[in-house]
């Protein structure tokens, strides 16, 4: 283990947080200078090793997303994988799940992503603006943050006096609406706000018009805030409540459940209801040389599933207990230094008949160092860490009988992680950067003490507590340009796995059903993403944006990695103007999307050809003396393309991706 740890110690992560202003042009590329937030301190973009990628409410609103990870999903490096329109997860340089870390309010977020099927579970009403970093942040949020992390930011009132905003979005295709209203009111340095909203979709048809049954979705959201600042004292604590239900699809559903009628919303089939409560409440203490920062937070996850018979089968929730505080200090006019922690305790029990994973208790501890020099034209970042993480299973009814290949276990994990980063500004429009980066995740529940069916494929799943905790080394180079009228960035990274954990099928069989084991060997990982924008001087209003992301993955064994997306191309064509008069803005943006074929799939996967889609999003927003009016008006898939996307479970059973979907949306800004 002392070999494996010490091969482990180099790394750069910045934690930087992009102001949205930068990107009302487009959102995929910097026309302006930027001023980042780091987890630590203000800074411009040029000084930082790390490259992020902001995404504005408005941005997200724009293509009327089913979900958050839908709109991320437009990002070059982003991908989605999803069962259906309403779940899915963000996919970020080939890895998803427990090798991303969410982040909501500034704390860790966690609804029980040990599955393929379960979805990150976030709407977008209610936020400011997602942040995404590619590359290992493990440094300082400790495991799971392998391949990048995707940080929420809730929304806070900027103007003072009582404020409100109410807006409605209709989908063609799932016949769906989304709608939401909102409330904030501010005095100097207080803050209130709440907002509520509902949205409800029946089965989405394909690019054939055919009707993918139980692919429907409904959910029901509240959201609270409030914050102050008093004195050296800053404070946000904020309520989120969200209760979903998805319907899911089985091998095989149309021989046991019968259509219902086309606009049906019930849930008389296979369907989760998920439930979640999050409180979080984030502190910034200003002491006299220093600052603190101190966040806080508990988290209720319960996930029932109900089979298809009006009885819930599988029943399991999770508690989460999260705390972090960094403090912060300057050494000098360039040179900062940051201590960062991090506490994260996690409760499991299963309450239904079904068990697939046992009750298990997890704590995990994180603890860091990070400084950051800028000699010259130079930007160097470096930093250390160590992490240790303890899970407890205990003996759980119908999973741990005698004789099971699974027991019972107590596990305590170590791991050291380290950083090192560069970035070299040649002048004041030519960026270097390179950073390299540690990640670690110890594997999960599913993966260690999985021992049951998993109803979504048929197959019985079978973990191994023997498993090693994952560790990957990742290496990126970056160079941005912005001269003018130009601005174009190519990244390329190189990452290395010790120990992937991933799930393969074997010749064994349980009661007719196959047996997958949870096996694990090295891995790499390589790609890069590219991106040009072209705005000329004589046609300011205008912007021409292409973009192209791919990436490898190849188990030790000369075998593909599962779940490794295409490669994917957008190209996008930007009319936009600000105007003096009533209509105070508008836009209109065509795009096309091109996937490369995926001709090397992972060992239980099949192959999927090449598709494009055609996509139009066009925007107004009218002032008037109550408050403004933002219409938008966005077409997925015009062409009404049949295909399948690699990253689609529902691939497995021969179901095509959405179809043609015109979306409409309206908001109102009162004041």
């Amino acid at each position: 283990m002392p070999a494996r740890l010490s091969s482990f110690l180099l790394l750069t992560t910045l934690w930087t947080y992009v102001s949205t202003a930068a990107y009302a042009a487009t959102d995929t590329t910097h026309h302006l200078p930027e001023v980042t937030i780091s987890g630590f301190q203000e800074n411009d973009t040029r000084f930082t090793s790390l490259n992020i990628e902001p995404y504005s409410l408005q941005k997200i609103d724009e293509r009327t997303p089913y979900n958050l990870s839908d709109g991320l999903a437009k990002i070059p490096g982003i991908w989605q994988m999803t069962t259906g329109n309403a779940i899915s997860k963000p996919v970020i340089r080939g890895l998803y799940g427990n090798r991303i870390l969410i982040l909501l309010s500034g704390n860790r977020f966690g609804n029980q992503q040990w599955q393929d099927e379960h979805g990150l579970g976030l709407s977008q009403i209610g936020i400011d603006r997602v942040e995404v970093i590619r590359g290992p942040v493990s440094l300082l949020y400790g495991s799971e943050a392998m391949g990048g992390a995707v940080n929420i930011i809730e929304e806070v009132p900027r103007d003072s006096g009582l404020t409100g905003d109410a807006g409605t979005r209709l989908y063609s295709n799932t016949m769906g609406t989304l709608t939401d209203a909102g409330i904030a009111w501010r005095r100097g340095n207080t803050w209130l706000r709440a907002r509520a909203g509902a949205e409800t979709h029946t089965d989405y048809s394909d690019g054939n018009d055919t009707r993918v049954l139980n692919s429907r979705n409904s959910g029901y959201y509240g959201k609270l805030g409030m914050g102050w600042r008093r004195g050296r004292w800053t404070q946000e604590n904020s309520y989120n409540f969200s209760y979903n239900q998805f319907g899911f699809i089985l091998d095989g559903l149309n021989t046991f459940f019968s259509a219902d009628e086309r606009r049906s919303r019930a849930y008389g089939g296979p369907h989760h209801n998920v439930l979640l409560n999050v409180f979080n409440s984030q502190n910034t203490i200003r002491l006299p040389h220093s600052t603190l920062q101190v966040n806080a937070g508990m988290q209720s996850n319960i996930r029932k599933e109900d089979e298809g018979g009006g009885q819930i089968s599988l029943d399991i929730r999770q508690l989460s207990a999260l705390e972090s505080a960094r403090w912060q200090k300057s050494l000098s006019k360039h040179t900062t230094a940051v201590i960062s922690q991090q506490l994260t305790a996690e409760w499991n029990r299963n309450y239904g008949p079904r068990i697939l994973i046992p009750d298990a208790n997890t704590v995990e501890n994180n603890l860091s160092g990070y400084i950051s020099t800028r000699p010259g034209r130079w930007v160097v970042e470096l930093g250390a860490g160590a992490n240790n993480k303890s899970i407890t299973t205990f003996r759980t009814k119908a999973l741990n009988s005698p004789g099971e290949a699974v027991q019972p276990f107590a596990q305590n994990r170590t791991t050291a992680t380290g950083m090192l980063g560069l970035a070299y500004n040649a002048n004041e429009w030519l960026i270097l950067k390179t950073n390299t980066a540690t990640g670690l995740r110890a594997p999960n529940l599913a993966e260690l003490s999985a021992n049951g069916l998993h109803e979504g494929f048929y197959r019985y799943e079978i973990g191994d507590p023997n498993l090693l905790t994952e560790l990957n080394l990742n290496t990126d180079f970056t160079i941005e340009a912005n001269h003018e009228w130009v601005f174009a960035t190519l990244s390329a990274y190189y990452n290395t796995f010790h120990d992937y954990v991933y799930l393969a099928p074997t010749t064994e069989n349980y009661f007719s059903f196959p047996v997958y084991r949870y096996r694990q060997q090295n891995a790499t990982l390589a790609g890069g993403e590219a991106a040009l924008t072209l705005s000329p001087p004589q046609a300011r209003q205008w912007s021409l944006t292409g973009s192209y992301a791919r990436v490898q993955g190849t188990l030790a064994n000369g075998q593909p990695m599962p779940f490794i997306p295409a490669g994917k191309f957008t190209g996008t064509l930007r009319w936009e103007k600000s105007f003096q008069h009533r209509i105070s803005n508008a836009f209109v943006s065509p795009e096309y999307v091109f996937s490369s074929p995926q001709n090397h799939p992972g060992q239980f996967e099949t192959a999927t050809p090449a598709y494009y889609l055609v996509n139009f999003n066009a925007g107004i927003t009218i002032s008037a003396p109550s408050g403004r009016w933002v219409l938008g008006v966005s077409g997925i898939n015009l062409t009404n393309a049949a295909y399948y996307d690699h990253l689609s479970r529902l691939k497995y059973y021969n179901l095509l991706n959405t179809g043609r979907n015109i979306s409409f949306s309206v908001r109102k800004f009162f004041h």
